[in-house]
């Protein structure tokens, strides 16, 4: 499990980095602009690091952790994949879409490495 948290929480930094790129802050009409989409991945991403230190520890909460690493990789690829569909260009380059896709195969992987 520490692997596959490891590289699915990779994937999502990877893509958070490229999304400042591509000002996904008005994408998604986050307040604050960007102070808001710095806000809210000082947030998200300091969670999931907590998480990984939860899996690294062997706390009991690792596999919830692992969980919700896995579906936020999911949900990434879920919302990026609808954006796509309804026309928008944004996350066109190769590498975006890989670290996009990554996120989403990779929190898949994560949720079956994952025991109950």
């Amino acid at each position: 499990m520490k692997r596959w948290y490891f590289a699915t929480l990779l994937a999502l930094i990877a893509h958070q980095i490229d999304a400042a790129y591509w000002h996904e802050w008005n994408m998604f009409g986050v307040p604050g602009g960007i102070q808001g989409f710095l806000v809210f991945n000082g947030c998200a991403v300091g969670a999931l690091l907590w998480g990984y230190r939860s899996v690294l520890l062997q706390r009991r909460s690792a596999r919830i952790w692992s969980k919700v690493c896995g579906m936020v990789g999911l949900g990434t690829l879920a919302i990026h994949a609808a954006f796509a569909f309804t026309g928008r260009h944004e996350f066109a380059l190769p590498l975006s879409i890989f670290c996009i896709v990554a996120s989403g195969a990779l929190g898949l992987f994560l949720l079956t490495k994952t025991k109950v």
